[in-house]
């Protein structure tokens, strides 16, 4: 099993912050457009445990797969966690947890993963899932200094 751990002070309160991360209609805003992320079912403003949320993805070269996540576990202001329940990782547990600081929120992903396919996705996590993965998050952390960070 893989992990992937980012960090990032995001300069609002909290009720800000969580209302902008927890609602599944920004995910789109914080996923590189070359990703070709669409979100196929309806989704509420809010996120809720049992969601799940469908979406077309195209993660390795350009091809489209579908997605499924579950949203497990929602403790307002402080974290949720979703999980793949369709997709191309054997495992995929993302948290997302949040820390008020009183004005700015840490802001920390944990995304716990294995790759189907043995000893072959291992290859292919060195080669280029890992590198892949970590832009994924550097655009995300882009994106998130730019909504929140830059005044």
């Amino acid at each position: 099993m893989y992990q992937l751990k980012t960090t990032q002070i995001v300069k609002t309160n909290m009720e800000t912050c969580w209302d902008f991360f927890s609602s599944p209609n920004n995910l789109s805003k914080i996923t590189p457009s070359s990703m070709g992320f669409i979100v196929r079912t309806e989704v509420p403003e809010k996120m809720y445990e049992g969601l799940m949320i469908e979406y077309t993805v195209k993660p390795l070269l350009g091809i489209p797969m579908n997605w499924v996540t579950e949203i497990k576990t929602v403790r307002e202001n402080a974290f949720f966690v979703d999980e793949q329940r369709v997709g191309p990782y054997r495992i995929w547990h993302h948290e997302h947890h949040f820390k008020d600081l009183g004005g700015s929120v840490e802001m920390t992903d944990i995304v716990s993963y294995q790759l189907p396919f043995g000893v072959l996705g291992r290859i292919m996590h060195a080669l280029f899932i890992r590198k892949k993965l970590e832009t994924i998050f550097a655009y995300r952390f882009e994106v998130v200094e730019k909504l929140f960070n830059q005044h």
